[in-house]
């Protein structure tokens, strides 16, 4: 494979995370992680245990937008929760 520009290394992973746009999230547990080469372009190969879930806001994103907002945690944390854990967006739909 390296005569034709290629190389494959595993990755020791334990655990890959794919943050979706709408918020969501795909957990692959217990993978197989190849990271592929050719001809200066990654790509990765990745099997295993499938999940699907929802990113949480972070701590300091809930208390960035209390403060901003003048809101409760519990609404900051649904406002980020409905706009993709954007915080300028989650601001914005509070203060309309």
């Amino acid at each position: 494979m390296k005569r034709m520009g290629m190389s494959v290394d595993e990755i020791d992973a334990e655990e890959v995370l794919i943050k979706l746009r709408d918020g969501g999230q795909i957990i692959i547990s217990e993978p197989q992680v190849a990271k592929m080469n050719m001809q200066g372009q990654d790509s990765f190969q990745i099997s295993g245990t499938v999940s699907e879930g929802e990113v949480e806001p972070s701590d300091s994103d809930i208390e960035m937008v209390v403060q901003q907002a003048g809101v409760s945690e519990d609404a900051a944390r649904e406002a980020l929760k409905n706009s993709g854990n954007d915080i300028a967006k989650a601001i914005l739909s509070l203060q309309n």
